[in-house]
């Protein structure tokens, strides 16, 4: 159990010699697939994050930026929507490193500007 079968001439005719499929006995396969889950459950989740980041930027009070000494109100909201709208639009294959940009966009909001702005606006919010 577990191990690799081996790869052994199947059929071997003249001119035509098939090779046996390697495989591996057991539950093995799960984890051929197990990165695309959890890229999925990162994409799934990043989809609610980046709205909250987007709303959280767009009901803070645009002074608070500049009093945090971070960028200003548009340029968050332009970072947070488009995170968000990466998220959105971008779903697999080639464009994966799109949406994983977009994510990191909105944590950086979410992990260095919003406690910067909750501290200078005195509380949460």
């Amino acid at each position: 159990m577990g191990e690799l079968l081996s790869a052994q001439p199947a059929v071997c005719r003249p001119g035509v010699c098939q090779l046996a499929i390697r495989t591996y006995a057991g539950r093995v396969e799960l984890l051929y697939s197990l990165d695309g889950y959890i890229m999925l459950a990162c994409w799934i989740a990043g989809i609610p994050v980046g709205a909250y980041a987007f709303i959280h930027a767009a009901r803070s009070r645009p002074d608070a930026f500049t009093a945090a000494d971070k960028l200003t109100k548009p340029a968050w909201l332009g970072i947070t929507g488009g995170g968000l709208a990466l998220l959105l639009i971008c779903r697999g294959g080639p464009i994966t490193l799109f949406w994983l940009i977009g994510l990191i966009a909105v944590l950086v909001y979410l992990v260095d500007v919003r406690p910067s702005l909750i501290e200078v606006q005195g509380g949460r919010r």
